[in-house]
């Protein structure tokens, strides 16, 4: 099981990797970055992923340091090299170096990263009984960049704190008009009669890749999906939650803040998307988590 990182497309192991102190991605969270996982070796939705890097460098002024599908390739080459079963790579992009100040005109050329880690799935129990979670009402730095998958994260950090304390697996995060958003790293969905509901992107939240395949494959299952905001009595009266992500595929959420998800246990709804996705993903064959 190997450990990569690749530096401005510069391989080097983990202990040798160095970053300057005067990195704004260090000092201020100025960066942007994807999270991308592999399925038989190969990266899922890769150029989706990139796409969206591009979007999110766009929409805070970064400079892409090189095309989208160049710095793609630049992954899948560092993934290959990792040679792991199956992996997961974090691209980041920093604006860059530059004397100390909040100027962005200060940095002197974006820096590029790929950090590459063996994928450990997660505990069979999680996907078989469920997890918990609860409701955190705070503001993001990436509210200031609707749609912005950037590198500051201490409220959502700050925010999973509270949930492990408090016993759950992820936060869900409240905004200030009463509305559940996304998780920390995760987007949510509820099912009530058989239908779907996750918050659209109108709800400043961050829309994940994993979370658009799952809406296509609502389509393809005949399943009614809307685009609408949630409430906490939408989690209260709902059938069945979920969360999504790119590492977690598909995670059945069984408690909201000590209350239980309908009876407690994951639904017939959630396990069939979660199985479709997988089908879609090239693991049609392969057990599910829970199995």
């Amino acid at each position: 099981m190997t450990r990569l990182c690749s530096i401005d497309g510069a391989h080097v192991l983990p202990d040798d990797a160095k970053v300057s102190v005067y990195d704004r991605g260090f000092l201020y969270g100025d960066s942007v970055f994807e999270t991308v996982r592999t399925y038989g070796g190969e990266p899922f939705a890769l150029a989706e992923h990139m796409a969206r890097l591009e979007r999110s460098a766009a929409r805070v002024g970064i400079a892409m340091p090189l095309p989208a599908a160049d710095f793609g390739m630049e992954l899948r080459v560092a993934v290959r090299a990792a040679r792991n079963p199956e992996s997961y790579a974090r691209a980041m992009i920093s604006r860059g170096s530059g004397p100390l100040g909040l100027d962005p005109a200060l940095a002197l050329a974006p820096l590029r990263v790929i950090l590459v880690e063996p994928l450990v799935p997660l505990p069979g129990a999680l996907y078989r009984d469920g997890i918990a979670v609860v409701t955190v009402r705070t503001e993001r730095a990436g509210d200031a960049a609707q749609g912005a998958k950037v590198g500051n994260y201490l409220a959502s950090l700050l925010a999973l704190k509270d949930a492990k304390a408090r016993g759950a697996q992820e936060a869900l995060i409240v905004d200030a008009s009463g509305c559940v958003v996304e998780g920390t790293t995760s987007n949510v969905f509820v099912v009530r009669g058989g239908e779907l509901c996750t918050p659209p992107e109108q709800s400043n939240l961050l829309p994940g890749i994993t979370r658009a395949h799952l809406i296509e494959v609502a389509a393809e299952l005949g399943r009614p999906l809307h685009l609408a905001p949630l409430t906490l009595a939408d989690l209260a009266s709902a059938d069945e939650v979920f969360i999504s992500s790119s590492l977690r595929e598909v995670l059945p959420v069984v408690r909201v803040d000590d209350r239980p998800v309908a009876g407690g246990r994951p639904g017939p709804v959630t396990r069939a998307l979660h199985a479709a996705f997988r089908v879609r993903a090239g693991l049609g064959a392969e057990p599910m988590p829970w199995e």
